[in-house]
């Protein structure tokens, strides 16, 4: 990873020092083996909270780290380098957490967000549903008030942490006005009726459950509901922005990764008498996957200092998200390439980050669907 980052304050260049070192001695040595075997690495996710690693970009008075999202996503940078697995739960942990953190009034902030963001819950989103995905004013999934309490029913899809999360960020129909008519709520995992499909069976990131979520007249307090009745798309749709940024950070980070085992590679095999990476062809090769990288990282960070002076990023977020998620599946097929053989073997991780990239151009809306938010920005301007 480079070490020469510009970071504004000590303090946060005390977090990456320490991220760094988690990053080496706790997440690199179990990666492979735990994505080999589909483990989901929990004690991880409380190691990294007891750390302040989990709510670097919330409030301190909530419990939070008070950081610069530009401090927080080159955190998750390089957690990413070492394990997507990791990298991918703190971003999804705090998307979770963002609609209370900003929707949510003093009392529901003061009640909840200190555990959510102290390091020993961890959170999941669940806003997609099997036939809601890109559309997501198309969900189906009922929340019914009788009284003072909600009872919802229906199928959420896709949920990173499913079946292993302590509480779920989600949206429901509340009403059948369109996309006015779905409103958030935050439940308890251990809500009755409330219950997690088997993991889906991937071809990357298989430390990382994605499941199903039943919900057969799961009851919920009203109070639980977080902003007002019908705000629940305008809400996840804002939280979308902020995790597209998360994203983008851990698409550069699993892309260094790659670029890093390629050129180390490139230097230790020898051909025709010299290092392979003095012949032109792999070096402009080389040069070009570090291009990629250097430029993805450019733009997620210009994205997120304009979040963190209050400026309007949406635009932004998804280009960052379409730039950085392309250019890690190039950089990760290349990186295969480089090493020949060898990378297309489990011997080598290349072959990992490579089956990992592909799903980062599809979450977090595909790159698809960022083209078109950035077209219609483009439209609108």
């Amino acid at each position: 990873m480079p070490a020469d980052r510009i970071l504004p304050t000590p303090e946060a260049e005390d977090l990456l020092a320490l991220t760094r070192e988690i990053a080496a001695e706790e997440l690199a040595p179990r990666a492979a083996e735990h994505e080999e075997e589909g483990r989901f690495p929990r004690d991880v996710f409380r190691l990294l909270g007891r750390s302040g690693l989990l709510s670097l970009p919330y409030p301190e008075e909530y419990g939070g780290g008070g950081q610069p999202y530009e401090v927080y996503l080159q955190v998750l940078e390089e957690l990413a380098s070492a394990w997507l697995t990791v990298a991918l739960g703190v971003s999804v942990h705090t998307m979770a957490c963002y609609p209370l953190a900003t929707y949510g009034t003093e009392e529901q902030k003061k009640q909840w967000l200190p555990d959510m963001l102290g390091g020993e819950l961890l959170g999941a989103y669940a806003l997609s549903e099997p036939h809601a995905g890109s559309d997501a004013a198309a969900l189906s999934t009922r929340a019914t008030l009788a009284g003072d309490t909600y009872e919802i029913s229906g199928t959420k899809a896709w949920i990173t942490h499913g079946g292993v999360a302590d509480f779920y960020t989600l949206m429901a129909r509340t009403s059948d006005d369109g996309g006015k008519g779905i409103s958030c709520f935050l439940v308890p995992a251990d809500t009755p009726g409330l219950s997690a499909a088997k993991p889906e069976k991937k071809m990357g990131l298989t430390g990382s459950p994605t499941t199903q979520i039943h919900l057969d007249g799961a009851r919920v307090p009203a109070e639980r509901r977080i902003g007002a009745e019908g705000w629940g798309l305008k809400i996840a749709l804002s939280a979308l922005d902020s995790g597209r940024l998360g994203i983008a950070a851990c698409a550069v980070g699993v892309a260094q990764a790659a670029l890093d085992h390629a050129v180390a590679y490139a230097k230790e095999r020898r051909q025709f008498g010299q290092p392979i990476i003095e012949f032109q062809g792999l070096s402009f090769l080389l040069a070009d996957m570090a291009a990629a990288v250097e430029s993805a990282r450019a733009t997620y960070l210009e994205a997120a200092r304009r979040r963190d002076r209050g400026l309007p990023f949406t635009r932004q977020a998804s280009i960052a998200k379409l730039v950085a998620t392309d250019a890690a599946m190039k950089v990760t097929t290349d990186a295969v390439q480089v090493l020949g053989g060898y990378g297309y073997t489990r011997d080598y991780p290349v072959e990992r980050f490579m089956r990992e990239a592909k799903v980062m151009q599809i979450f977090e809306g595909t790159n698809q669907i960022q083209r078109l938010v950035i077209g219609r920005h483009l439209a609108r301007d």
